[in-house]
């Protein structure tokens, strides 16, 4: 449970932080969220803020594991994805390739990994790392996750309207309503995501530490980097690059790949060497790599945004590097003898 004997600035402070990474994260740093529309960021911290923030307090409350986290992240980016935008259901012209059954297959595949990953998961690991004494804490109390429940509803709600009166601009023509089937179905996956990671079946027990060495951080920094940066290649192919390419390809090589990446992390982070460091660099090479990709694939055309963006992720790097030099000096005098 959180600590009373902290100062409330300190208490504040990790809750500050997540709410504003978040939104940094997933928008600022790619590059979809431009500088010149940073007003934006208000309304994005009622939702991904508010949303990271609520995921990681029930899953403290619970005392679930890192998969819970992950599994409510699929949750949060399908209520964005088909809730909230809809833009899964919507005939956006750069995500019609592999469309069918009034859904855009291949862009909600993208998104649920987009999402997930680096609208939740990252940023509270991110987090974790810059306030590792109040890692077990929920943040949030008794009156603290109503509130953010609350907040995050209405940001949702103001989030859908405003995207209803934009959409005619994307789709050149009145914004349809999807279907309530498809909705309905949406709502029953995210309801069962919820159940599994939070349901009295869970398992809250700690995963057994392997005794076996873990690989070199540089190493996992860069295999995170090289596979987050093929994830992208989803958001490429359903622009419709490759029209002649049948939909159910991308599909499955896009499971297979998030499958492959889940179980790698996985057994990586059962090592018992496993430490905050490798967190870090799993962060890093992530980061890095949807950085990258937003030059080329989020449609930056103003020079203030492109020069925002540029600076933005230089401040990024820079924060990661020292972060990372101070979690090298701390394992280094933890085991100095």
């Amino acid at each position: 449970m959180q600590s009373v004997t902290l100062p409330a600035r300190q208490r504040v402070a990790p809750v500050v932080t997540l709410l504003v990474l978040s939104p940094i994260i997933v928008e600022f740093l790619f590059g979809s969220t431009h500088i010149s529309m940073l007003y934006l960021l208000i309304p994005q911290i009622g939702v991904y803020g508010c949303g990271a923030l609520l995921i990681r307090a029930l899953v403290r409350y619970r005392d679930r594991s890192w998969f819970a986290i992950l599994l409510l992240g699929l949750a949060f980016a399908i209520t964005l994805e088909c809730v909230i935008l809809q833009t899964s259901f919507a005939p956006l012209p750069f995500a019609l390739y592999g469309r069918a059954l009034g859904v855009n297959w291949v862009y909600l595949l993208f998104q649920l990994g987009y999402e997930s990953v680096w609208a939740i998961v990252l940023p509270i690991q991110l987090t974790e790392l810059l306030f590792p004494s109040q890692r077990d804490d929920p943040w949030v109390g008794r009156w603290g996750l109503p509130i953010t429940a609350i907040v995050f509803l209405l940001a949702s709600i103001a989030t859908w309207y405003l995207f209803r009166l934009a959409i005619p601009k994307f789709v050149h023509g009145p914004a349809s309503p999807p279907p309530l089937l498809a909705i309905g179905i949406a709502l029953a996956v995210i309801a069962l995501l919820v159940i599994a990671a939070l349901g009295p079946w869970s398992s809250s027990r700690p995963r057994r530490q392997a005794a076996r060495p873990a690989p070199w951080p540089w190493l996992v920094g860069l295999v995170a980097f090289i596979l987050a940066l093929l994830w992208f290649v989803l958001a490429i192919v359903s622009a419709g690059v490759a029209p002649s390419l049948p939909a159910v390809i991308p599909m499955v090589v896009g499971l297979a790949w998030a499958a492959a990446a889940f179980l790698l992390v996985r057994h990586w982070s059962a090592s018992s060497a496993w430490q905050d460091i490798h967190r870090l660099a799993l962060v890093f090479g992530a980061l890095v790599a949807s950085m990258l990709v937003g030059f080329v694939a989020s449609g930056i055309v103003l020079p203030i945004d492109l020069i925002g963006k540029l600076v933005l992720n230089v401040i990024a790097v820079l924060g990661l590097s020292s972060l990372a030099w101070r979690l090298h000096r701390r394992k280094t005098t933890k085991d100095a003898p």
